[in-house]
């Protein structure tokens, strides 16, 4: 019975907020209906009731409560509203026919399903062997060009930037004394064999004028480095004092018919000539010339006394030549010899260069402008630069002991 009273007691209320609102609301019916078309204005609108509606009591049974839940002290609900502050909601507002005509024209919209899609997931493809290949091929690709890319980037960081270095330049050593220059000579040769000291002269002479051209002969006070063979054309008692002087091979006419036909190759260091012979030579000259092997007057190898020229070779009789260079290159003894015998022995050369200069050159004191520089070395062994000055002294002290 109570359940009853309060249901009653709700209706009323509801009633009564409900004719409350529609009597204080600004969209009244009057001005809805001024809103409407013509046609609309003219029908007459449904009556409205002016009594309320009287709802008959309907009894449900009690539904059990569940227990409330206890409220957490952290949160604290907001107090309720009262119901008659709440503006009303559309289902509690009564419908009206206008109202009911525009919800019947409202489009509907019918509810559509849709094929689920399910997103394909990597395992489900079954790789292609050939993309797989490509792609592979890709991959190597772009590895290299980062690799290259790399290196390039790691290069210009580490290159330093170019600079100009002077190159060094190679000193040369300076002129040594005579004396000290044999002594490094003999101790830088290390060969197994005697060695040969040999002298090399270059020359302020321009070897292509002929007429300035230096040659000739010196006899060394102890001797020639090496023995030397000879040959000499000559006939009758010339011939006979040859052999006797030591001649290796003596032959006249028939001599020079050998060389020239090819039966015999004449292979000697020196050829002698008596003046008689020298008209014949005419047939063997190529031959003889592309072998240094020509006699000549100017070197004493065209004479008459071929014994005496046979004597001093036997001696240490050296001949010299300017070459293309205007460089001397003469062997003086060998690293056997002691030392004063080497300085002797370059003495004298030193003296048979002073000798030989040419009369057409610049007229100058000694060797200033006609020797420029003097090394003497071994066979094997490195150079060195001997002073001007030490030579002069030791040609002077030759001059003055040998030379009559």
């Amino acid at each position: 019975m109570a359940a009853l009273k309060l249901l009653l007691s709700q209706a009323r209320r509801h009633s009564l907020a409900n004719r409350a609102y529609l009597s204080h609301s600004p969209f009244s019916l009057t001005s809805h209906r001024s809103l409407c078309s013509s046609s609309d204005s003219n029908s007459n609108p449904p009556a409205r009731p002016s009594q309320p509606i009287i709802i008959q009591p309907v009894s449900y049974p009690v539904k059990p409560k569940s227990p409330p839940p206890e409220p957490s002290p952290e949160f604290s609900p907001p107090p309720a509203e009262p119901q008659s502050l709440r503006p009303p909601s559309d289902s509690q507002r009564a419908w009206t026919r206008e109202d009911i005509r525009y919800v019947k024209d409202a489009p509907s919209f019918g509810v559509v399903s849709y094929a689920p899609r399910v997103a394909p997931l990597p395992d489900d493809n079954v790789a292609d062997e050939g993309a797989e290949i490509e792609r592979k091929k890709i991959e190597a690709e772009n590895e290299l060009r980062m690799r290259m890319a790399k290196a390039k980037e790691e290069e210009r960081m580490m290159v330093p930037f170019p600079l100009l270095i002077k190159p060094k330049k190679n000193e040369k050593p300076p002129p040594l004394d005579l004396a000290e220059a044999i002594r490094q000579v003999k101790a830088n040769a290390k060969a197994k064999f005697d060695e040969t000291v040999e002298a090399h002269v270059r020359l302020g002479v321009d070897s292509k004028r002929t007429e300035l051209a230096v040659r000739g002969t010196v006899i060394l006070p102890h001797g020639a480095p090496k023995a030397v063979s000879v040959a000499v054309f000559a006939e009758g008692a010339e011939a006979e004092e040859a052999k006797a002087a030591g001649a290796d091979i003596v032959g006249g006419k028939e001599l020079i018919e050998e060389i020239a036909s090819g039966k015999n190759k004449l292979k000697v260091d020196k050829c002698f000539s008596s003046p008689g012979m020298a008209p014949h030579l005419g047939k063997i000259a190529q031959y003889l010339r592309k072998r240094r092997l020509m006699p000549d007057k100017k070197l004493g190898t065209l004479t008459s006394d071929i014994a005496g020229q046979l004597k001093e070779l036997r001696q240490g009789r050296v001949e010299f030549k300017m070459e293309s260079k205007s460089i001397l290159h003469v062997g003086l003894g060998k690293v056997s010899y002691k030392e004063d015998a080497l300085r002797e022995n370059i003495s004298a050369f030193m003296n048979a260069v002073l000798l030989a200069k040419p009369a057409g050159l610049k007229k100058t004191s000694k060797y200033a402008g006609y020797v420029l520089s003097v090394h003497i070395s071994s066979t094997m062994g490195p150079g060195f630069p001997v002073s001007i000055q030490s030579l002069s002294k030791a040609a002077d002290n030759y001059k003055k002991t040998h030379v009559v």
